[in-house]
């Protein structure tokens, strides 16, 4: 693991010098040799100093790799126009470097210093390459909801380790019964996650971001609060017996009256940021159930939300960059414009509603099954909210490819290569990962 750090540091110098589209390339090849590395990742393997992976962690840094070619692959504007293409390269590099670093991390205080450092990338793409001038109400947002409560979380940390001598995860044990405790440690992956009456600060974030950190936010920025939850749930075996139902309760009632506000959305990106909440309501809860179908599953739609829900920024930054306008009563009729791009729209909406065979479905059945094993009560919740999640894709698809095309639209481009590229890329492993879908269960 240091040996690839080094080299990420390596590349960082040469970032002035390197051809933009080098790192795409080089992001395949690192992709090419983490898959390599696939094999008994039920215990920690390739350790040195403070970090080594499991599955859990394999799977999360596979999928950052991949965001982030896939980020460079989508912001080829930034390249065109000249608009500080090394400096953008440099971000990624580093948020790429701070992530693999958090999922690596064997030490909790490693782990909470790096899931820090990634919000700075994040809050320099969306100042930097943002377009509306409310990109720094967005960029406070995101980082003061996270920074409120992390506070809490480094001082739990001085006490685990006054407690234990250690702050590695190995050694933590189950912790006395301690609601302020629970919450102190927890609330940080709450709002990160996020937890509905803690998501504000998303759909403001997605609204304002160039496409490639709103791919990053909804990718893997909001799969760290799900992997500290992974983590930190060891400490909390007897607490969260008690306290943890009213933590489901609020995600899925809020992930219910979410669901609800995506149908009232005229704008593409809040709705697709808004169903984020929605589907990592059900990943949340289901972790917090504490039994082996919900930490399957929580991994599962973790990495296919992260490849459904990025791919469809994509698509909608493609009509975005035709029509200078996200609203859906603007784009509308591209099933006679552009129908080799409403297959796309109909291939990762349907992956989106948990239509088969994408990884969302399985992930979604796991889900499903540890909540009714928890309580068979939460059925109800269920229902709407699997109901829903079908009803806004496919408003979501209807009102983009139906009804009369914008007369006030003149002239626009086709689409190119370079977008097929990027959306098959997005829709493949997404759709074939389920053939891979016994080895994403070996590492509880």
């Amino acid at each position: 693991m240091m040996m690839l750090l080094m080299s990420f540091l390596f590349l960082i110098l040469l970032v002035p010098i390197v051809n933009f589209w080098f790192f795409s390339f080089y992001f395949l090849f690192l992709m090419s040799v983490f898959m390599n590395m696939l094999g008994f990742l039920n215990e920690l393997v390739y350790l040195s100093y403070f970090l080594g992976i499991d599955l859990l962690s394999y799977s999360l840094i596979c999928l950052s790799i991949w965001i982030c070619f896939l980020m460079i692959l989508a912001s080829e504007m930034i390249y065109k126009q000249n608009l500080f293409g090394n400096l953008f390269i440099f971000n990624i590099l580093f948020l790429l470097l701070s992530l693999i670093i958090t999922f690596s991390s064997l030490n909790m205080f490693i782990f909470y210093l790096f899931f820090e450092i990634s919000l700075v990338p994040i809050f320099i793409l969306i100042l930097g390459w943002g377009n509306q001038p409310e990109r720094i109400s967005a960029g406070v947002y995101l980082l003061f909801y996270t920074l409120l409560v992390s506070l809490p979380v480094m001082i739990v940390l001085f006490y685990l380790n006054k407690k234990f001598n250690s702050l590695e995860f190995y050694f933590m044990e189950n912790l006395e019964l301690n609601l302020l405790m629970y919450l102190c440690m927890n609330m940080v992956f709450f709002v990160k996650i996020p937890m509905f009456l803690t998501h504000l600060w998303l759909p403001k974030a997605h609204v304002e971001a160039p496409i490639s950190g709103s791919m990053i936010l909804a990718g893997v920025m909001l799969k760290l609060g799900g992997y500290g939850l992974f983590r930190f749930m060891k400490l909390f075996m007897l607490s969260g017996s008690y306290f943890n139902i009213l933590f489901i309760m609020i995600s899925l009632v809020g992930g219910m009256y979410i669901s609800l506000m995506c149908l009232r959305q005229s704008d593409m990106k809040m709705l697709i940021a808004y169903s984020s909440v929605s589907h990592m309501s059900l990943v949340l809860s289901s972790i917090l159930t504490l039994n082996l179908w919900g930490f399957w599953g929580g991994l599962i739609l973790m990495m296919a939300h992260g490849l459904s829900s990025s791919g469809l920024f994509c698509l909608a930054n493609m009509l975005y960059e035709r029509t200078y306008s996200r609203s859906l009563f603007l784009n509308k009729g591209f099933l006679n414009m552009l129908p080799s791009l409403s297959l796309w729209w109909f291939l990762l909406c349907s992956s989106n509603m948990s239509a088969p065979p994408s990884l969302n479905l399985l992930g979604e059945i796991l889900l499903m099954n540890s909540l009714i094993f928890y309580s068979k009560y939460i059925m109800v919740s269920l229902f709407f909210l699997a109901i829903y999640s079908a009803v806004y894709s496919l408003f979501l698809y209807s009102f983009t490819q139906h009804g009369k095309f914008y007369s006030g639209v003149y002239s626009y481009s086709m689409v190119s290569s370079r977008e097929f590229y990027l959306l098959f890329m997005h829709w493949v492993p997404l759709n074939l990962l389920f053939l891979l879908s016994d080895t994403l269960f070996i590492w509880v």
